[in-house]
């Protein structure tokens, strides 16, 4: 059964109320965007999702409207690039390759491969396989606020990290389990790459404060972000929870 659609009155005020939004996730979700989508394709792209949010949301489930809002904005930003088709057939090409070398790496070697056994399975340098990583840090598909499926629950990466407190709806098993597997994923990650996921999702710093807190370059920043989410991917592929 679908939820109950808010009145118009209320939809009309929960977006009126949450404008502030749309612009504070356009300003943060700026670095993570191809050049050439400009902050106009984002705003409106953001207000699709505010509105979406805001038909759809239902406030039995006990969550907040923000926190609803908020993940169904972004996922209406990453949807309008995907849209545009703005990474190419050879950027495709590249990510998928990351992918399916990492999978077949910890396959093999029953862990996380390093950044140095992916350079050398890739015939990379460690610099080449670096820029590789940089130059594919800002795919849409590679993000923890991307939503899992396309319900209206809007789960993300993010939301599997957090912890659960209390009842949930009927799927409290699946989600219990989600946030085992992904707090298993985390532990395989390295310090940096831990602290880089930390400072960026939770403590929601820049990658140039970032960059200053691990006194590391910004480019190095974005390396690490990358190769962590891929970590992250790679694993939740090979996890039983996958379905393709």
């Amino acid at each position: 059964m679908f939820p109950p659609v808010p009145p118009l009155d209320d939809r009309s005020q929960l977006i009126r109320e949450n404008m502030p939004l749309v612009e504070l996730v356009v300003q943060r979700m700026t670095p993570q965007v191809p050049s050439f989508m400009t902050k106009e394709d984002m705003i409106s792209a953001a207000m699709v999702g505010l509105v979406d949010a805001a038909n759809k949301f239902d406030p039995t489930k006990g969550v907040k409207f923000k926190t609803f809002a908020e993940y169904r904005v972004r996922g209406a930003i990453f949807d309008e690039m995907r849209k545009l088709d703005w990474f190419s057939r050879s950027m495709r090409d590249k990510q998928n390759t990351l992918t399916q070398t990492m999978l077949r790496l910890e396959r093999q070697l029953g862990r996380s491969p390093e950044e140095e056994e992916m350079a050398r399975e890739m015939a990379l340098s460690i610099d080449e396989y670096r820029d590789l990583l940089a130059e594919v840090s800002h795919l849409g598909c590679v993000s923890l606020h991307e939503t899992l499926d396309h319900t209206e629950d809007g789960r993300s990466f993010l939301d599997s990290l957090e912890d659960i407190g209390g009842p949930v709806p009927d799927d409290l098993l699946e989600k219990e389990e989600m946030t085992r597997v992904m707090a298993e994923i985390l532990e395989e990650l390295s310090e940096k790459e831990r602290l880089v996921i930390a400072l960026y999702y939770y403590e929601e710093l820049t990658q140039k404060e970032i960059a200053e807190v691990l006194s590391v370059s910004e480019g190095r920043v974005s390396q690490l972000h990358s190769q962590a989410l891929l970590k992250l991917r790679v694993k939740l592929l090979n996890s039983e929870l996958y379905e393709p």
